[in-house]
């Protein structure tokens, strides 16, 4: 399997060459040359596995360079029940991601389990543990530089804690995201975990992270990797849960289903229209976004738009805070027909602080094709659809995971599964929470009083050039 890159300037490589470096030299996305196919006999064999099962299954076919018996020992050691068994005592820790109906064809996928509580520990726990094999083998080391907008950056941080030869640069929004998340974050004093607040917003902090990676020189000097979603690891460990919600809430293969997905960067319900591509039966994959309605905009009306630092809103969930999805450039290559060429024009504009319309090439016509629909929320409907869920099933539900079911509810269809994927637990975002239901959630045992914990970081304003020479200084 060789990956190329959505700009199509950049040499095909393979998963290690692509897994440490985030975006290509291009300024592209890595995706796979062809998506790998499952068939009907696939889908029946894999139907019973359980997660571990499905994850070799699944990423052997994206990281045909590491040998069966090493990556199927870094999935063993990633989806244990010890890492994902503390957050639900009452879920069978086993399953990993327990699907949670709450009525006739509507559940909630479960992907909270791990360790910071958020679905981003799914992917990032095993990227931690793939950085760790790939640099062994390489002999070398690698300093991350990654953005968050309030989960990645814990979910990375946890996952890289102390792992040789790996140093973890976070860039998160001053004051921007919700205490629980920043001391989660904050708290840890591990010397190779360096958390910087930027003064800006998180597109600020994911535009210094693109500048660096375009930066190529002081990129190999630095030995620059990413963990954002930007890198391709990410996406391909966000796949597998499609496929184990998928076959928990159907019996046979002729059966299709929809998904609900809380999106911001686009990655997690990028990973569901990979899925689909590769033969998943997913009836539609639904975006739903916060008041940054960007993409629920081009859903829409066929117009991408990102609104730019000064126009993006602090939301009651601050994760989707966020205007330039850049994992929406993976799926406008395939909409494209894989056009690396319109790709780049297409971005080019953006990258100027433009837009474009694919109604003028008729792009937007093909959308429909691909199973897509959108809708948006307001802290309104948040707090509405918190509301609902206790009342209605008794079960408590975060802001994002809220946005999503919000939307779910909206485009049910009888005799169709809608899974709801789940984004974090509702301790995460406590004053939300105690607005809607006046009363605090359970917060998982050791994380009681967490924001009463010392903090390590550091405020910096939004200066390429500053964050290079921290990271310079701090790796002397």
């Amino acid at each position: 399997m060789k990956y190329i890159s959505t700009r199509g300037q950049s040499p095909a490589q393979s998963f290690s060459e692509i897994l440490l470096g985030g975006l290509a030299p291009d300024g592209g996305l890595y995706l796979p040359e062809t998506y790998p196919q499952f068939d009907a006999a696939d889908l029946s064999r894999m139907r019973g596995m359980n997660y571990r099962d499905l994850a070799f299954e699944i990423l052997s076919r994206f990281a045909t360079d590491i040998p069966s018996a090493d990556l199927r020992d870094i999935v063993d050691r990633t989806y244990t029940a010890e890492v994902y068994c503390n957050t639900r005592p009452t879920e069978d820790a086993e399953d990993i991601t327990p699907l949670h109906t709450l009525e006739e064809d509507l559940h909630l996928l479960c992907l909270s389990n791990g360790p910071t509580i958020a679905f981003k520990d799914m992917a990032m726990q095993l990227l931690g543990n793939l950085f760790e094999y790939v640099l062994a083998k390489a002999g070398r080391g690698i300093n991350i530089l990654g953005a968050t907008s309030g989960d990645t950056g814990s979910a990375a941080e946890y996952a890289m804690r102390g792992k040789q030869g790996i140093n973890v640069f976070m860039l998160s929004p001053h004051e921007k995201m919700s205490r629980f998340q920043a001391a989660q974050m904050f708290s840890l004093q591990d010397e190779n975990i360096h958390n910087i607040a930027v003064r800006g917003v998180f597109d600020d902090c994911q535009d210094i992270v693109k500048a660096v990676s375009n930066d190529h020189e002081f990129k190999q000097a630095n030995q620059i990797g990413a963990v954002n979603s930007i890198n391709w690891g990410r996406i391909a460990a966000q796949v597998i849960y499609y496929f184990k919600g998928y076959f928990a809430a159907t019996t046979a293969n002729e059966q299709k289903v929809s998904f609900s997905v809380p999106s911001g960067n686009f990655g997690n319900v990028c990973a569901g229209h990979i899925a689909r591509m590769m033969g998943l039966p997913v009836k539609h994959l639904l975006v739903a976004t916060n008041e940054n309605d960007v993409l629920d905009e081009f859903f829409r009306t066929g117009v991408y738009r990102p609104r730019g630092s000064v126009n993006t809103y602090h939301t009651s969930s601050p994760s989707m805070d966020i205007s330039k999805a850049s994992n929406f450039e993976r799926f406008v290559f395939d909409l494209t027909g894989r056009d690396a060429t319109q790709v780049s024009d297409l971005w080019g504009a953006v990258e100027q602080g433009g837009a474009f319309d694919l109604n003028e090439s008729g792009l937007f016509a093909k959308v429909g094709d691909f199973g897509f629909q959108s809708g948006s929320s307001a802290h309104s409907d948040r707090i509405n659809t918190i509301i609902g869920a206790w009342t209605v099933w008794r079960v408590m539900i975060d802001t994002h995971t809220a946005d999503g079911l919000k939307v779910a509810l909206e485009y049910r269809e009888k005799g169709v599964p809608m899974i709801v994927l789940e984004t974090a637990l509702p301790a995460k975002f406590e004053e939300t929470i105690r607005e809607a239901l006046d009363r605090d959630p359970v917060r998982p045992a050791g994380m009681e009083n967490i924001e009463d914990l010392p903090q390590r970081f550091e405020v910096m304003d939004a200066d390429v050039d500053a964050i290079k020479q921290f990271v310079v200084e701090q790796t002397a």
